[in-house]
């Protein structure tokens, strides 16, 4: 430890850059994994807010929540094996207030402490919706339904595929839709039955049924992990020119009896030393250029994630600078020290 960080202080400027590019990159890794994981709850947080447990479809809507019908039988058949069986709809539309449009998607739901409950003619919609002039008690009103819908409530954070939520009484939504069924049956905890004629999907499975979840957020990490990918290379070409550099001195320090062992210490000491303080600060910047964007922009850069980034690149760190470091151990003092040492 005492080597290494006098070997960092001696030659700064080197590791001053090496730190400044880690540090640039972990901080556009943040960035970019903070935004992908706000485009995916800003796109999903109805099902990401439920806990775990499995979401049933009509099997031939082939994935599609749009086109799947559970009607009355298959209801009875999920109530009878899951008396806390909870059923919901979804559908994209539309609200009105005055000359204004609002893009909403339509949720009813059974009667569950899982969504907010609402009576008929009552529409619960999600805070956001505050902002485009919607207020508690206007009166809103839809293309499909004659009657109006007044405003009860507001709730946090509640939208599907990047829309705001607005929760609807069952009758409201089987009138505005001509139907007299719901398309999913959620069950939460891990024992759940299985049915004929239903697909069964864990949280994570339905998720990926919306359209644009996968294909965003695969875009997103795609780039994150070549971001990765980079740093693990920068880690190896650095060490290894700075290998290079110090052959010579290796070749004193292994004639003098420092093992080959230590040497490797050392620089995976070096490697977490500049590591560790690029993180921390590139971090601590993501978070706080979340007071500088754009209201409304979805970022989340939770402790679970910012560690889990922090893990891989002291993973990609380590196996970077190892695989430029297995010159130290082919290095035969007499030859090294012929070449002088650093």
């Amino acid at each position: 430890m005492k080597m290494a960080w006098k070997e960092i202080v001696k030659f700064k400027t080197r590791y001053l850059i090496l730190g400044t590019i880690i540090f640039l990159i972990s901080l556009l890794t943040m960035t970019i994994s903070g935004l992908a994981n706000g485009l995916s709850y800003d796109n999903a947080s109805l099902i990401k807010d439920l806990p775990e447990g499995t979401f049933y479809m009509q099997e031939k809507s082939e994935d599609q929540y749009n086109l799947s019908h559970l009607d009355e039988k298959k209801m009875n058949k999920i109530r009878e094996a899951a008396p806390e069986a909870t059923f919901l709809s979804i559908q994209m539309g539309e609200l009105e207030n005055g000359n204004k449009n609002h893009s909403v998607v339509f949720v009813s739901t059974t009667n569950s402490s899982l969504f907010p409950k609402v009576e008929e003619g009552e529409v619960i919609l999600n805070n956001s919706i505050m902002a485009e002039g919607v207020s508690q008690g206007d009166d809103l009103t839809n293309s499909l339904l004659d009657n109006k819908l007044t405003v009860e409530d507001f709730v946090d954070q509640q939208k599907f595929s990047h829309s705001s939520i607005a929760f609807i009484n069952s009758t409201d939504f089987q009138k505005m839709h001509r139907t007299n069924t719901f398309q999913i049956a959620f069950v939460e905890g891990d024992d759940t039955p299985k049915f004929d004629g239903l697909t069964q999907y864990s949280n994570k499975d339905f998720l990926n049924t919306i359209p644009s979840y996968n294909a965003e957020q695969l875009s997103l990490n795609m780039i994150v992990i070549f971001l990765l990918v980079i740093s693990g290379m920068l880690f190896g070409i650095f060490f290894y020119m700075i290998n290079v550099q110090k052959l010579g001195t290796y070749g004193i320090l292994k004639a003098v009896g420092v093992k080959t062992s230590a040497l490797f210490k050392m620089m995976w000491i070096q490697m977490i030393i500049i590591t560790f303080i690029s993180l921390i600060l590139s971090i601590g910047i993501s978070q706080l250029l979340t007071l500088f964007m754009p209201e409304g922009m979805p970022f989340l850069l939770t402790i679970e994630s910012a560690s889990i980034m922090s893990l891989l690149f002291l993973g990609i760190g380590f196996i970077g600078a190892t695989l430029s470091g297995f010159q130290i151990s082919k290095v035969e003092p007499i030859q090294a020290i012929n070449q002088g040492g650093v």
